[in-house]
């Protein structure tokens, strides 16, 4: 990191970096080979201390390090970077797989065919800042445009109890894409599939208008037919 001037590293691990950055790791001794802030960590030549009060007003190595961690440039190869973005390409389209399907057939697509649309379709370039999680969902906003492809829908169960029910059925209708049963006895039971993106408003909303006395189920997390959709 350059600040104040200066230049100043710290000596990582550097297949720890991106795990710290996205929480997956919280043991900074599994990051940190020392708890030293270097001018130059290859020849060992530790900075001053005058100079990290100048440039980060401590001189606190651990805090320095924190930061150095979260905002730094990771020094890699032009090898090791293509070698983690490619690795991370195929992390994105492997969640891109789990998660959608082909709206048509119901059947999810095979990740060649999600890899060759990120290259072909959309000439997707990965983010090795963002996590591949993100980056899917972005992906998925992107693909939606050129080729067929939605999110695998859930599906939940809902029981609303009191006579109720009904004003809080049409609140949950705009919500749902399918009611597959109905039924009331002492309350209202429905079983509906959904865009997984509207699971948290849905329970918010069962919450909220039954005072907590309803319950939200979620029987399968993807609707899907078995086999994969190969072209």
């Amino acid at each position: 990191m350059k600040k104040g001037g200066k230049r100043f590293e710290i000596a990582c691990y550097k297949n720890k970096v991106m795990s710290w950055r996205n929480k997956t790791e919280k043991d900074i001794d599994e990051v940190l080979q020392t708890h030293t802030v270097f001018t130059n960590a290859s020849k060992g030549l530790v900075a001053k201390k005058l100079d990290l009060l100048h440039a980060f007003g401590t001189n606190n190595q651990t805090e320095i390090c924190h930061l150095i961690l979260a905002k730094g440039e990771l020094q890699v190869s032009e090898k090791e970077r293509n070698m983690h973005l490619e690795s991370m390409f195929r992390d994105i389209a492997t969640i891109v797989t789990d998660m959608c399907v082909n709206p048509d057939t119901k059947r999810p697509y095979t990740v060649t065919i999600i890899e060759r649309a990120m290259k072909e379709d959309i000439h997707y370039s990965v983010n090795p800042n963002r996590n591949a999680k993100q980056q899917a969902l972005q992906v998925i906003k992107l693909l939606k445009e050129k080729i067929s492809i939605n999110r695998a829908e859930m599906r939940l169960r809902f029981f609303i109890p009191g006579k109720d029910s009904k004003k809080v059925k049409e609140k949950l209708i705009p919500l749902v894409k399918t009611i597959e049963h109905e039924e009331f006895s002492g309350g209202l039971e429905l079983v509906c599939l959904t865009d997984p993106g509207c699971y948290r408003q849905l329970d918010e909303v069962i919450s909220r208008e039954t005072r907590g006395k309803g319950k939200l189920e979620v029987l399968n997390l993807k609707e899907v037919e078995e086999s994969e959709e190969v072209l």
